[in-house]
Order: structure tokens, then sequence, then C-alpha cells
């Protein structure tokens, strides 16, 4: 019979896992550390084993990966398609932004109208600022789908682990 805290500690760990892969839309929550930690939470409440400790340092490693990506990848973006640093600033405020005026789909427009206003301030010609704005879209799109894929899978390993 399952105890208290094993039941709380089960909740709160989905809890955590559905709440990671929202996260990993809105810049501002850590969507890959909350799905890890659901799964810790499981391993937890079941003392330790629906998971091998390899599972879990494999697990560890790919979420330091996707969240250090999710700070790269939009920044690999930008620079490939040669973004200044009015673009970069334009694509993060435009970013946080649009989570408020226009949520959760405001984190995708706001990041490229952003970038987009940041290169026409930094006065380049409307067809190279569309460029940038695009390269800074499809680095967040990229980064986003990185944190996604991860926190899908814990929620996967999450669910198959309570079994």
């Amino acid at each position: 019979m399952e105890t208290v805290l094993t039941i709380t500690l089960i909740g709160l760990g989905l809890i955590l896992a559905l709440a990671g892969i929202i996260a990993c839309i809105l810049p501002i929550l850590p969507g890959p550390p909350m799905s890890y930690a659901a799964l810790l939470l499981l391993a937890w409440a079941r003392d330790w084993t629906p998971f091998s400790l390899r599972f879990l340092i494999i697990m560890a490693v790919l979420m330091v990966l996707a969240a250090a990506l999710d700070n790269i990848v939009p920044l690999l973006g930008a620079r490939r398609y040669g973004a200044s640093k009015q673009g970069i600033w334009g694509s993060i405020l435009g970013m946080l932004a649009g989570i408020f005026f226009v949520p959760p789909w405001g984190v995708f427009i706001g990041a490229f109208l952003g970038a987009l206003a940041g290169e026409l301030m930094a006065g380049k010609e409307s067809g190279k600022a569309l460029r940038v704005g695009w390269g800074i879209f499809m680095g967040t799109m990229v980064a986003i789908g990185m944190k996604l894929s991860f926190s899908v899978a814990a929620l996967y390993f999450f669910i198959r682990g309570m079994a």
C-alpha cells in the first residue's frame, strides 16, 4: 500500500512533468529542469527502483545540454543571419512582451517582431532586417523543439515508471 508521502511525491512529480512541457514554451520558466525534477521525485517516491542510476545520469546530462543549447542556438541563428546587438535585444524584449500580450504564441511572434524592430533601429534595410528576424525566429524554434523533446521524453518515462 502506498503511503501519503509516496502519493504526494508522485502527484507533485506529475504536476512538474506537465508544467515542464508548458515551461518549454515560456522563456521565463526552466522546462527541462522541471521535467528532470519530476523523474527524481518519482524515483525517490518509489525507493529509486523505477530508474537506474545510469538512466538518471544520462537524463541529467541531456537536461543540461538542452538548457545550455536553449541559450546558444538562438544566438547562433542570429549570428548566422547577421544580427546586430539591437536585433538580439529586440528579440529578447519582444519575446518577453509577447508572453503577456499574445500567450503562448507571443513568444514566437515577439521574438521575430522584436528582432525586426531592433534591426530596423540599427539602420538595416527592411530585407536584411527580415532575414535577421527569420534567423532569430528559427533559432528560437529549434531551441524550443529541443527542450520540448526532452520534456516529452521525461513525461513518457515518468508515466512508464509509475506503472
